[in-house]
């Protein structure tokens, strides 16, 4: 009978790091964090104090009120796409939009792990802009992905109408979010709606399809409200008379049931969760209980160096990330470029797969080494392996990405680079189970992609305050793009020292731009990642996700672990 032996891995910081060193690369990370903190509460205000006020005095609760009160007491709401539209102002005169006007995150709800969608009312009556069709579909891709129930708080007046042509028409406009509605019905994905103001237009179709629909006596759902029928039909009505809850709830069917006010009706969409079946979590544990890491996860802010160039040691990483600091690492004498292997997250199987970043061996010439960092034939060979391993084994996998990409020349062409890296992109582009992807800080090239980034589908990517997400550094960009002025050595060849000035001008631009461009919240403002989160917040976020990965039985394979074909892999190079 197979077993699973998980061993210590990490060391305590302090034996790792001279205290220095630490303080001097926390700090660094703390002044990042605080700008994150910073931005963080500027887009849960919305659009400030004046519109808060504006929503209690239509005898209402603000979004962040009514998350306040539907989560579990003593629990935490996982925000995701926080930082959409960041920065981003639109029409005349120019307004923000805080997070696309929209709130999506994870909440535990009577002990389940839910998905909830949220109009923010104190952004332009949590109207839609661009962007937040996008922000709502990826979370109900999430919650499709994992069969975790969806939770609507409708307080919308439909889209805004000047951007229109940026929300309504496109492949994933405001449209696609009623097809995944019907996805997600037909997959018996729960769905329950509040509604809890304002229903107009495709914000009214948004909650029709939801198993369960409640509505309070300020809400409305309306095809067209008051002001387009009274254009267009002369009558004079309000919208409560037309779509309120005296009409859907006791004549059109489209509502379930009626609630005096915001809490009541909070009250009831929490009662209809708890009639859902049990986590399955626990199950999964077989035995065990969640057990905090031996080194703390706040030390990683510590761990990671100022300079971006500078290696660490990933083992400590994934140390301060699973349960016990316990964790069984395969092949890891094949390789050596990347790490993989199982530890307990939450009490839960999840596999890992990480960049080593230290110089490691190079397996033909012993007295060599190479960079870590890079991906090389039998690291490729050995990740594409244990990632078809753990979609068997139905183990979440959990991508630590710090790469600088593929390995290049001669050598790489001779080893079949191509041919093995596309091997690996379909093995992630076929898997299964579910992946989360944690680009710790560079990401870069075709290493992204492969490594399971954000156009292969994992069912969360995450970065951090040093991810550098990007084809290549400035700095090689530039080369590039001024190779044709440069020497084999990247030495400037010319003599006359006008040109010399304009071409050191152009590549210390260049490089500028492409560093510029790497800061992640442009990535999260355009999605290219879904949350950015503190180093000390990775393995709270792991937790919940990978609890969600497990709450939901009968969607995907989880084998028993003494069946796991992760037994055949190591046993294959097990020495005798």
């Amino acid at each position: 009978m197979a077993k699973v032996v998980l061993e210590d891995i990490g060391i305590p910081i302090e034996k790792l790091l001279d205290a220095a060193e630490y303080d001097n690369n926390l700090t660094h990370m703390r002044g990042l964090e605080q700008t994150i903190l910073e931005r963080r509460n500027e887009v849960a205000a919305g659009w400030g104090p004046e519109y808060v006020e504006r929503v209690h005095q239509k005898g209402k609760l603000t979004t962040w009120e009514r998350i306040d009160l539907l989560k579990d007491p003593g629990t935490r709401v996982f925000p995701v796409g926080t930082f959409v539209n960041y920065g981003i102002e639109f029409g005349d005169p120019p307004r923000k939009s805080p997070g696309a006007g929209v709130v999506t995150a994870f909440v535990k709800v009577c002990g389940r792990h839910t998905v909830v969608i949220a109009n923010d009312n104190t952004v332009a009556s949590g109207s839609w802009w661009p962007q937040t069709p996008e922000k709502i579909i990826r979370a109900q891709e999430i919650a499709l992905r994992l069969k975790v129930p969806v939770i609507y708080l409708i307080d919308c007046s439909g889209l805004n109408l000047p951007e229109q042509a940026n929300t309504f028409p496109g492949k994933y406009g405001a449209g696609k979010i009623f097809k995944m509605n019907s996805l997600l019905s037909s997959e018996q994905v729960p769905q329950v709606a509040g509604v809890f103001g304002d229903c107009i237009a495709g914000g009214g179709y948004m909650p029709i399809i939801s198993d369960k629909v409640v509505m309070t006596e300020n809400a409305y759902m309306v095809i067209a409200g008051a002001a387009l029928v009274k254009g267009g039909k002369s009558q004079t009505i309000t919208s409560i008379d037309i779509g309120g809850p005296d009409i859907h709830v006791h004549i059109s069917n489209c509502a379930d049931m009626r609630a005096p006010d915001d809490p009541a009706a909070i009250h009831m969409i929490r009662r209809e969760i708890e009639m859902l079946p049990t986590s399955a979590i626990e199950y999964y544990r077989f035995g065990m209980t969640p057990v905090e890491p031996r080194f703390r996860a706040v030390e990683l802010a510590g761990l990671m160096p100022v300079d971006y160039r500078m290696a660490y040691d990933m083992r400590q990483v994934i140390s301060r990330l699973v349960d016990a600091s316990l964790f069984w690492e395969l092949l890891p004498e094949v390789g050596q470029e990347m790490i993989i292997g199982v530890g307990r997250v939450s009490g839960l199987y999840t596999g890992f797969i990480a960049n080593n970043q230290f110089l490691t061996q190079h397996p033909e010439d012993p007295h060599n080494t190479r960079p870590g960092g890079l991906l090389y034939q039998q690291g490729i060979a050995k990740i594409s392996a244990f990632s078809r391993a753990c979609n068997a084994d139905g183990i979440p996998i959990v991508w630590l990405q710090d790469i600088s990409g593929f390995d290049i020349g001669p050598e790489a062409e001779k080893h079949g680079l191509l041919g093995y890296g596309s091997d690996l992109l379909y093995t992630n582009s076929t898997n299964t189970t579910p992946m989360i992807t944690i680009l710790l800080r560079k990401a870069s090239g075709a290493g992204y992609y492969a490594m399971s980034g954000h156009p292969y589908d994992p069912v969360l990517q995450l970065s951090t305050p040093i991810t550098r997400l990007a084809v290549m550094e400035g700095r090689t960009l530039a080369i590039g793009a001024f190779r044709t002025k440069l020497d084999h050595n990247f030495n400037i060849i010319t003599d006359d020292p006008d040109e010399r000035t304009k071409i050191e001008q152009g590549m210390a631009s260049v490089e500028a731009r492409i560093t510029k461009d790497m800061d992640p919240f442009r990535s999260a403002r355009q999605r290219d990642t879904d949350e950015i989160v503190l180093m000390g917040e990775l393995r709270d976020y792991l937790e919940t996700i990978i609890e969600m990965s497990y709450q939901s039985i009968g969607y995907r394979r989880v084998k028993t672990p003494r069946i796991w074909s992760l037994h055949d892999l190591a046993a294959m190079f097990r020495r005798i």
